[in-house]
């Protein structure tokens, strides 16, 4: 039995042309949603051709909807925007060298660095985010009696 409804799809490119889009693709968004379109070329249901890609039905549609509306460029992902990051690229940066120059670094530690650098405040749950966007690893804090056996002052580090 066939899952998902079906939608009528505007044929803007040739199945062969549309294999040479996805041959040369480099956005793996766009090669998602390019073998969409092709599944619904090959005439899965908008719930199937969603779903061979990882995509729900509603996110189909919309795809769909795009493809029709515009074609290849209609179906293009929409990077833009977003909330502007806190730290410029230089002071992402800056913050890189500063905690790969003295490791290791607990959480607390990377949050008050940045306050203290930057005058930046973030919430604790986004440095892990940030932290592997930097590629930096970090380690869990110690028992408050064990932080004697840090290597290095963190304090006098950063005058």
């Amino acid at each position: 039995m066939r899952n998902g409804r079906r939608k009528d799809i505007e044929r803007h490119l040739s199945e062969a042309e549309l294999d040479a889009r996805l041959r040369v693709a480099d956005d793996p968004e766009m090669v998602r949603r390019l073998g969409f379109v092709k599944n619904l070329y090959q005439g899965d249901t908008l719930g199937e051709a969603a779903g061979r890609e990882g995509k729900s039905q509603p996110t189909g549609a919309r795809w769909a909807e795009r493809w029709n509306d515009g074609g290849v460029s209609g179906l293009a992902p929409d990077h833009g925007g977003g909330r502007p990051s806190k730290l410029t690229d230089g002071e992402r940066q800056q913050l890189r060298d500063l905690l790969e120059a003295d490791q290791p670094w607990t959480i607390q530690e990377v949050l008050h660095l940045i306050e203290e650098e930057f005058d930046v405040t973030y919430h604790p749950n986004y440095i892990y985010e940030l932290l592997r966007s930097l590629d930096i690893h970090y380690i869990k804090p110690r028992i408050p009696n064990q932080r004697a056996d840090l290597p290095r002052d963190r304090a006098h580090t950063r005058q």
